[in-house]
This record gives C-alpha cells, sequence and structure tokens, in this order.
C-alpha cells in the first residue's frame, strides 16, 4: 500500500502562524496557489485555514480580513495524519469527517499537507500508466 506522505515529499511545506491577519493568510494562499494552510504556534500546529473558512468564518460574518486573526476563524485541533499512513486511511478519514485537506505530521513536527485533489491526480495518473502498459 502506498504512503500518503508519497504524495506530497518533494513540496515545499507551507504553513501560517496563528497571529498572522486574515488577509495576510489570503493574499499568501493566492501567491502560492494553495486553497489550505496549516496554522502553527511555537511551532506547532493548532489549527487549519482554508478558503472555505475565509469565506464562511470572514467574509460571511462581516468580519475584516485586515483586523481578523487567522487564530479566530481557523478550524482549531485539526485531525493529522501520521507520515507512514495509507492513502486509503487518508481517504477513509476525509470521507468520515468531510475534510478536503489534513495535515501530514511526523510527531509534532509538520511534514506536508494533503488534499483531496492531490489523491485524485495521483489515482488518475496511475489508471493512465496502467492503461499504457496495457496496450
Amino acid at each position: 500500500m502506498a504512503q500518503v506522505y508519497d504524495i506530497v515529499k518533494d513540496r515545499r511545506v507551507y504553513s501560517i502562524d496563528a497571529d498572522s491577519s486574515v488577509l495576510e493568510a489570503a493574499r499568501f494562499m493566492m501567491e502560492h496557489s494553495i486553497g489550505a494552510l496549516p496554522v502553527l504556534r511555537n511551532g506547532d500546529i493548532v489549527g487549519i485555514f482554508s478558503e472555505r473558512d475565509v469565506m464562511n468564518r470572514v467574509v460571511a460574518a462581516g468580519r475584516m480580513p485586515g483586523t481578523t486573526k487567522v487564530a479566530e476563524v481557523m478550524t482549531a485541533n485539526p485531525k493529522a495524519i501520521n507520515v507512514d499512513e495509507t492513502i486509503e486511511n487518508c481517504l477513509f478519514l476525509m470521507r468520515e469527517f468531510g475534510f478536503r485537506h489534513l495535515p501530514i505530521t511526523d510527531g509534532k513536527q509538520l511534514k506536508g499537507l494533503v488534499s483531496l485533489r492531490d489523491i485524485l491526480l495521483r489515482y488518475v495518473s496511475q489508471k493512465e500508466s496502467e492503461a499504457r502498459r496495457a496496450s
């Protein structure tokens, strides 16, 4: 069984500090074309902040992005998966809890973030490879 960390191990790990403003986070996400960020405080993961959080907890709630801290609107204490977890178990957690993004950790250290899109693209790539080998 393939490990979920294999999908993201060659990528830079992006994160944001819990005391950053929502505006800073949104600009960072836009600049790097990412849909979610692990949120850190003193190096420990304390939350996850996504585009959905921006829409639901900031814009729709009438909050000011420049003065609202990420910590105020993030999803706190997110579930995370270990670097040696299988893709299948990752998908199970995502389906069970309705997550689109899961932080990957090694102990308390953030090692990456995997998205449902990442897993889907890997699956499609594997199927295309299998089809080419079969023909």
